[in-house]
Parts: C-alpha cells; sequence; structure tokens
C-alpha cells in the first residue's frame, strides 16, 4: 500500500511539476497528454510492460480523483521496441506529432542516453 501511494504521489508531482515549467497548451486543453516511452517487445518487453502497466494505473487512479489541475490525463503510449536509437525517434514522435506535455519511460540508461537533444 504504502508502494502505491509512493508511485502516485510521485507520478502527480512530476506532472505538476512539467506542466509548471514550460507546458502552457496544458493549461488551455481539456486534456493533459502523457507520454509512455516503455519498451513493449524486444528483449526489455519483459521488464517495461511491467513499467508501461504501472503508468497506466497511477493515471487512471490520479484520473479518479479529479486528474491534475481539474484536467484528465491521456496517456499516449508508443513502443521503442527494446531498439536504443528507436527511443529517440518516439520521443520526438511523441511531443511532436502526438503534442504529449510531459514523458514517462526510458527505464534504461542507454534509452535515456538515446532521447538528449
Amino acid at each position: 500500500m504504502l508502494r502505491r501511494n509512493f508511485v502516485k504521489t510521485v507520478s502527480a508531482a512530476a506532472v505538476t511539476a512539467a506542466l509548471g515549467l514550460g507546458s502552457l497548451n496544458a493549461l488551455a486543453a481539456e486534456t493533459i497528454k502523457v507520454g509512455v516511452l516503455h519498451s513493449l517487445s524486444g528483449t526489455m518487453a519483459i521488464s517495461e510492460t511491467a513499467l508501461k502497466e504501472t503508468v497506466l494505473m497511477a493515471i487512471s487512479e490520479i484520473n479518479s480523483k479529479g486528474g491534475v489541475l481539474g484536467k484528465q490525463l491521456e496517456p499516449v503510449v508508443v513502443d521503442p521496441a527494446s531498439n536504443w536509437p528507436l527511443f529517440a525517434e518516439k520521443a520526438t514522435e511523441l511531443i511532436e506529432v502526438h503534442g504529449v506535455d510531459v514523458v514517462f519511460g526510458c527505464w534504461t540508461s542507454v534509452s535515456r542516453k538515446s532521447v538528449l537533444p
């Protein structure tokens, strides 16, 4: 139970902080788009699928309690397929094509390095 509360608190704080740092679009939109960037296929899927489910669970719980800033969170899930260069492409897709306000994912250090500008 403590772990679940921790996940909810951290998720809500991260989304709120991300919105406060610059996404004015999120304030005008009806929903807040949350990018989920975890491998759902390939070698890392066995680990990262559970992470995706955890993010979706947190989003569902946050939405059931009124969302963030009175807005519902809308998850946008993409699959970088355990392909490190594909993480950068999918991160760009989430931001430029889907217009997400925040991205959660990149569990491994190599995937995090791949998405750096």
